[in-house]
């Protein structure tokens, strides 16, 4: 199944896409990532049944991440061996743990600004993982069975701000800069150690080309990791790392800048496309 997120007033309420371009009502966000089996369940029976009346195009809808405003967004940086090659960096120990707020999140279409001291955003093309039980000291296995879905990610980064201080949190949290996709329950997807494709294209041109077999640290166990320090709970969003391919490291750097057009894809799980654009004059 596949969850979406859509505005209601000031809401952001989750649905289920029936079938081509309709969705069908769920529940408030937090409601739902509160009471999942109730929610997916009721997902089963409306996905498998007539269109009911309540049920809307896609198109009508005011589109939002389908993620709670109370969700951690935790981001993991150096995941992909050919990454850290391309970076120069050694194979990482533990995973190198940042975070983003729920503020920074957006969804298909959103026009993404370059902020105004930036030559330009990088993309990365990333798996997110979404919790889908309380998990509290777990390890690898329970943290994998404990996955609700998973979403294609665009850890589009402010590379200037990022490399003014040793914490990347400012440069991971510019305006608009997380696109996510649709949520695609687990049982759809798969182990993702099993491989599943991702790529970025730039106006087109692909970009970034790798397969999460090559992710360091598999889903299950980056979850556990930080299953030791904080209990993750529903709804929590956890960014898996890119893979080789990002701007900053080619020769020389390029950036994506107003008038270019950046879509993430993963196997399973769809795309998601962005124009970037310029900052807004104050």
């Amino acid at each position: 199944m596949r969850f979406v997120g859509f505005r209601d007033g000031r809401q952001v309420r989750v649905g289920v896409l029936t079938g081509g371009d309709r969705v069908a009502p769920l529940a408030e966000a937090g409601e739902f990532y509160e009471d999942l089996p109730r929610w997916t369940a009721r997902a089963r029976e409306l996905a498998g049944g007539e269109p009911g009346p309540h049920e809307r195009a896609l198109g009508e809808l005011s589109p939002a991440p389908a993620v709670a405003g109370s969700a951690r967004v935790v981001c993991v940086g150096l995941n992909y061996r050919a990454h850290a090659a391309e970076g120069g960096f050694p194979i990482p120990e533990t995973p190198a743990i940042f975070g983003r707020w729920t503020a920074s999140l957006a969804v298909d279409g959103t026009p993404v600004p370059v902020p105004p001291d930036e030559a330009g955003l990088d993309w990365e093309v990333e798996l997110a993982a979404v919790v889908g039980a309380e998990l509290r000291c777990v390890d690898e296995e329970t943290a994998l069975a404990g996955v609700f879905g998973y979403a294609t990610f665009n850890d589009l980064s402010a590379r200037r701000a990022q490399r003014l201080t040793a914490q990347w949190t400012l440069g991971k949290n510019s305006d608009h800069s997380g696109p996510i996709g649709p949520v695609v329950t687990a049982d759809e997807v798969g182990d993702p150690a099993g491989g599943l494709r991702l790529v970025t294209r730039v106006n087109g041109e692909v970009v970034q080309d790798g397969d999460t077999k090559d992710m360091i640290f598999p889903v299950g166990r980056v979850l556990a990791h930080l299953s030791r320090t904080m209990t993750l709970r529903p709804g929590d969003l956890v960014a898996t790392g890119t893979p080789a391919g990002v701007g900053h490291a080619r020769t020389p750097a390029r950036f994506l800048r107003p008038g270019d057009v950046v879509e993430v894809e993963i196997d399973r799980l769809g795309s998601v496309r962005n124009p970037i654009v310029a900052w807004p004059e104050s």
